[in-house]
Formats: C-alpha cells, structure tokens, sequence
C-alpha cells in the first residue's frame, strides 16, 4: 500500500477581511495552515485566533519562506497583491491570489509571465465560477438549450454599497482603480464565462451620484478597522450613513458595454445605493432566453428560467423552472469551500481548474477600459490582448509547474 501524501504547508499573506478564506484549506491529511503575515498587530493577533496557537507569525510576508510553504494565499487589500504574489512565483510556491488579480494591467501581466517563465502554479480566487446558480446556467448554454449565445446582460444591484465600499479604501481610486474594476471583477469574469469569450472593445458611463453628496466623511485615522466593525443593516437610505471615508473618488453607479473577441455584445450595470442585494443575469441566444431570479448568496435558493418557444407579452411561466438549492452551504453559496478545495487540489497535482488566471487578468482589463471610458465620457477603449506565448502555457494548464517536493 502506497504511503498517503503528505499535507500541504500552507501559509497567508494578510489576515484580514477575507482571511476565514484561508481557514477552509486547513484540512487533516490534506493541507494545514503553518504560517501567517500581516503588517498589523490585529492582524497578527487574528492569524492566533483563526489557525491555533502552533501557528507560526511574521509582520514581513518574505518571512514565510522560512517556514517551507508548499502554497500561499494573497489575501491582501488589491493594491498590495502584486509584489507578495511575484515573490512567492519566483520561490516555487503556488500562489492563491485574491481576485482582483491586480489592479493594473501592467502587473497582471507580470504576474503572469512569472508564473510561466518560473512554471509555479498560479490560481485566482474567482468564487462566483464555483457559485452553483451561476454552474447551472453555464450547463443550461453547454447543452444548447437557448442555442448560441449572442448577448449576456448583468445587473448588479449593491445593496450595502456605501458600508462596503465607501468607508475605506475601497473609495479610493487610487486604491482600487475604480468599482467596475474592484467590485465588477467577479461581474465581468463571469460574463466573459457564460459568452465563451473576453472583451475587445468597450464603452462605459458611471457618475458618482450618491456617496460624493454625503457630507459626513471621517477626520480622524481609521485605524485597523474592517467592515464588520462598522455595518449596520439598518441604516437606510444611503444619506443616513455615517463616518465615510475622507476621500471618495470611485463611481457608485456606472454601466458599461463590450463586444467580445467572439462578437458576442454585453452589457454590465452596477449600483452601489439600491435597497436590494444580488445579481441577476440575462444570457440571449438564437433560440432562447435565459435568467436568474435571485443568485444564492445570500442563502436563498434562486430560480433560473428559460424562454425557448415563442409567446407574444410577458409570461411569468417560462418553458424551464428550475431552482437551484445550495447543498454545500457555507460563503458565497459554497462557492468559497468549493475553490479552496479546487486550489489545494491544484496546487498539489495540477491539471485543468474551473477558473482561469487568464480570465482573471482579462476581467481586469475590461474594467479599467470602462473606468478609462467613462471617465473621458463615454469614449470606446480597446483592451489589449495578453501575450500569446503566455496564453498559450495556460491555456494548456501551466503544463510543468512545480508542485511539492
């Protein structure tokens, strides 16, 4: 009888908001979290609460390669994802990279190029491919039931968009690029999914309509503090919030629309001041129509429906009703255990994963053309493609990457 594999030395780079991500690699025979980074004392003092007292924490991430990691997970705020994910690529170590990837193109495309030229496995956290409303209709395209799609439509309505996005960082431009980019990211991978295809040339419109009139901005400090220390789901409507954060630059409302490299047309709209929170998408074909009512996140279970006869008027009685139950539970539908899980997989044997690192770097680009476009009113931005050397190692899924010794 063959001796198991050992566990995977698993380490994390920023023990913050999403850090109970990381938690869920913490496996027995599988994975084990052994080492934690994190500039912050609360930080530090969390790494202790969430992986045990054996756990081994450093204030410099480049600290953790004493501890003979096998994988790392990025979990730092956007602006902070490049340099540990390129410093763990160039060791040899699998790296789970937060989405968004980066939020520059330019670094994007770094990363990725490190991962090929050093051939160490890269993943990126994009949850929503994992969310099974989202699988469902995926499958529902895959088996041709609306023929071929020709246009996929996503309204984002962002119900707490003024507690998660507009008392910190998040409301910095320079922090985020923008929300098309930050919050969208999850939006337009996703979109780009469901079409078989990555955006080419965009357009966009936003404005910063509510959050920039509210006056009742912080003077002092933040301090280490996270969304939970500060939201309230009673707070309505968004002029009631309080302590924003001193600099709001990013838009609450914008919309944007792409033609893709396989000339589907898609349209994105995102709302960060509307009373209701969830995802609806609209996927056209030539022989359909199919959309979600509701999206499972927040543990309801959402209802897709499929239009293919014709019918003239509206009709609430689509030809396919189906609702999708979550029989995992957990984050994000259990979209978050279902990533982890794929990533420790991945990072200890390769092979073919659900997410893309080149869709990741492609969400990336479509939102900074649609911040560029709406902020110079509404001007089409081409999106430059990745290199095709590049594309082509993970197109054939990062083929030679080092995994464990």
């Amino acid at each position: 009888m063959s001796a198991s594999p050992p566990e995977l030395r698993v380490g994390v780079v920023g023990v913050g908001q999403r850090a109970q991500l990381a938690t869920l690699a913490d496996r027995p025979g599988t994975a084990r979290v052994v080492s934690c980074a994190d500039p912050a004392e609360r930080g530090r003092a969390d790494a202790r609460k969430l992986f045990g007292a054996d756990v081994r924490v450093h204030e410099r991430y480049e600290d953790l390669l004493a501890d003979d990691l096998d994988a790392v997970f990025v979990l730092t705020p956007d602006d902070a994802h490049t340099a540990p994910a390129l410093f763990f690529l160039e060791a040899g170590v699998a790296v789970f990279a937060e989405k968004p990837l980066t939020v520059d193109l330019a670094d994007c495309d770094r990363v990725l190029a490190t991962a090929a030229r050093t051939r160490t496995r890269l993943y990126v956290g994009h949850n929503l491919r994992h969310l099974p409303v989202l699988r469902r209709m995926r499958r529902i395209i895959d088996e041709g039931a609306i023929g071929r799609v020709r246009a996929v439509w996503c309204r984002h309505f962002v119900g707490h968009g003024g507690d998660y996005y507009f008392k910190d960082w998040h409301a910095e431009r320079a922090r985020t690029a923008g929300l098309l980019l930050q919050k969208g990211a999850h939006d337009l991978d996703a979109i780009h999914w469901l079409a078989g295809g990555y955006s080419r040339s965009v357009t966009a419109l936003g404005d910063l309509a509510v959050h920039g009139d509210n006056p009742h901005r912080r003077t002092a400090p933040q301090g280490p503090q996270r969304v939970q220390d500060w939201f309230d789901t009673e707070v309505w409507p968004p002029s009631a919030l309080r302590d924003l954060n001193p600099v709001v630059d990013v838009e609450d409302i914008s919309m944007m629309l792409t033609r893709l490299d396989n000339g589907v047309l898609t349209s994105y709209q995102q709302c960060h001041f509307t009373p209701d929170y969830w995802r609806n998408y609209t996927v056209i074909g030539d022989e359909g129509r199919m959309e979600n009512f509701g999206d499972g996140i927040e543990g309801d279970d959402p209802v897709i429906k499929v239009w293919n006869r014709r019918r003239s008027g509206y009709r609430p009685d689509a030809d396919l009703n189906l609702t999708v139950t979550d029989e995992n539970g957990g984050e994000h539908g259990g979209a978050d255990q279902a990533i982890v899980a794929e990533f420790l997989r991945f990072a200890a044997h390769g092979g073919a994963t659900d997410t893309s690192p080149v869709a990741a770097r492609e969400a990336v680009a479509a939102g900074l053309a649609a911040t560029a476009s709406l902020r110079s009113g509404g001007t089409p931005v081409d999106v430059p493609p990745l290199d095709p050397a590049t594309a082509a190692w993970f197109a054939a899924h990062q083929p030679g990457a080092r995994g464990p010794a």
